[in-house]
């Protein structure tokens, strides 16, 4: 059967490795930007109407955003089974926290303006603060984890994931230096978009928040790399590399070297599109915005994320969940995959259902375009 499989094992794993890329990246720019605006709520909007304002920019599309997220956990869970069970018996409790930041955000949304108190609203306000900055830091974390590298190994016999670290052990200084960039970059993003979909005084309010976020962001990840080249090991495969191989990491010989991480970018050098576009995405933001350029600002911050997410699967790959206990465990794209005929299905799936779902999504923005106004909330005092 998978002699009719028109591409070889090794470059349906690669493939994978660029989609799991892109759900990421679809997650990060879709929702991202419901979480930043969730985080800047309390500071660009002073009144409760101008809250609601807010909340209706993203209250109709938050849900289909979420979306990616969800695919995104689908197609781990398909696709490399091994990462998925690593990875969320490591990042178990992590995960629980974002589950509650991520559940008690459509509860504020529906319960918010159910009634008309002061302090009903200004609780719930805060809910969904909290919800967009735990969630934005706890993503970031994990990522900042897995540069530094996850400590977990794999039962020898059963290849069943063993993880040898603690909760407090996920905050290490890169880790929150990547949580925090990851807290300034979405915040970035949503107060782009409400800079373009809203008017003054709230227009103006995240205008100003969103150049000091976006020159942040640039400075954070900019410091980030310099990190990641003189202070953190990165890993090198030093075995044969067999990309048709089983999935078996054990199998493998790796070496922690300094500045691993950064041997990439020499071997292939346009992959340094990618921290340039993290890094010039922010700055150009800055400027869009203060030029009132918003359609083109959230272009920017739309490119800008994209960068930062490329730039850590350019400098990990080939692995895309390294071990810091047991480096011969870490995972890669050549060991952490599923079968074969899997891979191949999925992509099938993939061929079909992601054009309708994006030219569905695209339809629902269209609908949805315009300018959110004061005017536009006061006749549905019932909606968010």
């Amino acid at each position: 059967m998978e002699t009719l499989i028109p591409f070889d094992y090794g470059t349906l794993r690669v493939v994978w490795w660029v989609l799991l890329g892109a759900l990421l990246i679809g997650f990060a720019v879709m929702d991202g930007f419901d979480l930043g605006v969730a985080a800047l709520l309390p500071v660009v909007a002073k009144t409760d109407v101008e809250r609601r304002v807010v909340i209706n920019v993203v209250g109709p599309v938050w849900e289909g955003n979420q979306v990616w997220l969800i695919t995104a956990g689908g197609a781990i869970f398909a696709a490399w089974p091994l990462l998925y069970a690593a990875s969320f018996s490591g990042f178990y409790l992590a995960m629980m926290l974002v589950l509650v930041a991520l559940i008690l955000r459509p509860v504020g949304f529906k319960y918010r303006s159910k009634m008309e108190g002061t302090r009903w609203r200004s609780r719930w306000d805060a809910v969904l603060c909290f919800s967009g900055v735990v969630a934005s830091l706890v993503f970031g974390v994990a990522m900042g984890n897995i540069i530094l590298g996850v400590p977990f190994t794999f039962d020898p016999v059963t290849l069943r994931p063993v993880y040898e670290g603690h909760f407090y052990q996920l905050f290490m200084p890169f880790a929150l230096l990547a949580g925090v960039l990851s807290v300034v970059m979405l915040a970035m993003h949503g107060a782009v978009l409400l800079a373009w979909r809203t008017e003054d005084p709230v227009s103006s309010r995240a205008r100003n928040w969103g150049r000091l976020c976006a020159l942040l962001t640039a400075l954070l990840f900019v410091a980030g790399g310099f990190w990641v080249a003189r202070g953190v090991g990165g890993h090198v495969i030093t075995s044969a590399v067999d990309m048709a191989g089983p999935s078996d990491p054990m199998l493998k010989a790796v070496s922690v070297q300094d500045g691993a991480w950064m041997a990439n970018y020499a071997k292939w050098p346009l992959m340094w599109i990618a921290p340039a576009l993290g890094a010039g995405g922010a700055v150009l933001v800055a400027l869009l915005l203060t030029a009132r350029a918003n359609v083109l600002a959230f272009l920017a911050s739309s490119l800008s994320i994209a960068g930062v997410i490329l730039t850590v699967g350019f400098s990990l790959f080939p692995f895309i969940m390294p071990s810091s206990t047991k480096p011969q465990a870490g995972l890669t794209i050549w060991d952490g995959s599923s079968s074969h005929m899997t891979l191949w299905i999925m992509v099938i799936a993939v061929a079909v259902f992601l054009p309708i779902v994006t030219l569905y999504t695209a339809w629902v923005y269209r609908v949805m375009r315009g300018k959110v106004t004061e005017a536009s909330v006061g006749g549905t005092p019932n909606s968010y």
